[in-house]
């Protein structure tokens, strides 16, 4: 008896489950390399300093332009798959990828790598993300089936960011850092193979408008904020003056966005999508997720490195606690879909979470051996699993297969730019050393910051999601 095909909300047919499924690997790995990529460096960062003559201070500034050029293109590459396609988007961020991770494999110094890893790396997953989450919601239109795609993908996504360091750190002290990059070439050569299964289930269309002018001022306004955010633990003034240029570069693209809209044309991000209050609620969960997720990575490996003296493998066997909790907490996002409300899942998880980094400071500050941070870091790795499969459903669920060009865009991009945010709050605090001290400061910031993404997840609406502007 023949699969049946799974049916989208346009009532075309979909591919047979069986061909869905086998899609899945290619999108789930290509969130993974990407995520891994924003990770595995933070345990590089003694050896990279030291082999490229440079500083700790210098490492952090490549893995921030990294997550920024991902958050600062992420709307213009979802934009540029209504135009040009989702696969062969997807196959162009992969090539772009691909020679960036071998260029830094091969960087003789630092600013050949930022060359590499944070803009080519940077501007391929802003080419090749978008595709993963628009492909996934054509396919899968019911809540369970999504849950379980978006499961597996965020699974391997968040494994990817959890567990980054310790893969890293092991190719890195086995072999040397420059081989982790080769590590990432090598695993999108087997991405491009196996998306030749995959076909995009819209055709392209040539002839779609592209808000050039809306790109150039929404990069330029996130660039500017994150800047400021760096700048402020040397030179106050000049991040006074970068937040508040980023500002009003970004209320510009808002205002021009607004009159190209009124006036017909199609702008880059249709402010329509944020009459959209659920979505919105979903949205800002997701920054703070990967703000907090990339946040406690960051501090912790600092912290293991410079003043624990762990090598670049100890750090990473320290931080398979939290990629264990959110391996096993996103896989069963299946079961909790089927078992509890989105609004639970995240509350939930934000919850989880909190505990996690409160366990986190009060037991790893003085203890001696490692396994201090076990307890923590496990929590907070369930916490992140728990939540982030359904913060995405609710976003991606709440618009017709029309819309799912930008509102992938945007959802990546606010959750990227929360991933570049949160390193950049957590390096410039321990750059600051406050008082009371770097790191416990550091993690009490990001436990705040939890528990205002807990408040709004409180505000998600009961029941299911319902889908709007179909």
């Amino acid at each position: 008896m023949p699969v049946p095909p799974i049916p989208t909300s346009a009532g075309r047919p979909g591919p047979p489950r069986s061909t869905a499924r086998r899609i899945l690997a290619p999108l789930a790995l290509a969130q993974f390399i990407c995520s891994f990529a924003g990770s595995n460096m933070n345990v590089m960062i003694t050896d990279i300093s030291e082999d490229l003559d440079t500083t700790v201070q210098g490492v952090q500034i490549a893995i921030t332009v990294f997550l920024l050029v991902m958050a600062a293109l992420m709307i213009p590459g979802g934009k540029l798959t209504d135009r040009y396609g989702r696969k062969r988007c997807l196959v162009t961020g992969l090539v772009v990828y691909g020679v960036g991770a071998l260029l830094s494999a091969a960087a003789p110094g630092l600013g050949v790598l930022i060359l590499g890893n944070s803009i080519l790396e940077g501007v391929g997953t802003a080419l090749l993300i978008p595709p993963v989450y628009i492909l996934t919601t054509l396919l899968f239109t019911d809540m369970t089936s999504r849950a379980r795609a978006f499961g597996t993908i965020m699974a391997l996504g968040g494994v990817g960011a959890a567990a980054g360091p310790l893969i890293g750190g092991l190719i890195t002290s086995v072999l040397s850092w420059r081989a982790a990059f080769v590590f990432q070439a090598l695993v999108v050569a087997v991405i491009i193979v196996l998306s030749r299964r995959v076909e995009d289930p819209l055709p392209p269309d040539p002839g779609r408008d592209f808000d050039t002018v809306g790109a150039v001022l929404s990069a330029a306004g996130l660039v500017l904020l994150v800047m400021g955010i760096l700048a402020t633990d040397d030179n106050g003034w000049l991040a006074v003056g970068l937040l508040l240029g980023g500002a009003l570069v970004l209320a510009g693209f808002l205002r021009w966005s607004k009159v190209k809209e009124r006036t017909g044309g199609e702008p880059l991000l249709s402010l329509s999508l944020f009459r959209n209050r659920t979505s919105n609620l979903g949205l800002v969960t997701q920054h703070l997720q990967w703000l907090i997720l990339m946040g406690v990575s960051f501090v912790t490996a600092a912290y293991l490195q410079v003043v624990r003296d762990y090598d670049a493998i100890g750090t990473g066997v320290v931080f398979t606690a939290a990629t264990l909790g959110l391996l096993a907490s996103s896989l069963a996002a299946e079961r909790f879909a089927e078992r509890r409300e989105q609004r639970t899942l995240v509350m939930a998880g934000f919850a989880v979470t909190v505990c996690g980094i409160g366990v986190l400071v009060a037991m790893a500050r003085d203890a001696p051996g490692a396994w201090a941070f076990v307890p923590g870091l496990l929590l907070i790795g369930l916490g992140l699993g728990v939540m982030l499969t359904p913060s995405v459903n609710v976003v991606q669920s709440s618009f017709g297969e029309e819309r799912q060009g930008e509102i992938s865009g945007l959802s990546r991009c606010v959750s990227n730019l929360g991933s570049s945010v949160g390193t950049a709050i957590a390096g410039t605090i321990l750059v600051a050393d406050p008082a009371f001290g770097a790191y416990d400061t550091a993690m009490i910031v990001l436990g705040v910051i939890g528990l205002g993404g807990l408040g709004t997840a409180a505000l998600l609406p009961h029941g299911r999601v319902p889908a709007q502007n179909r």
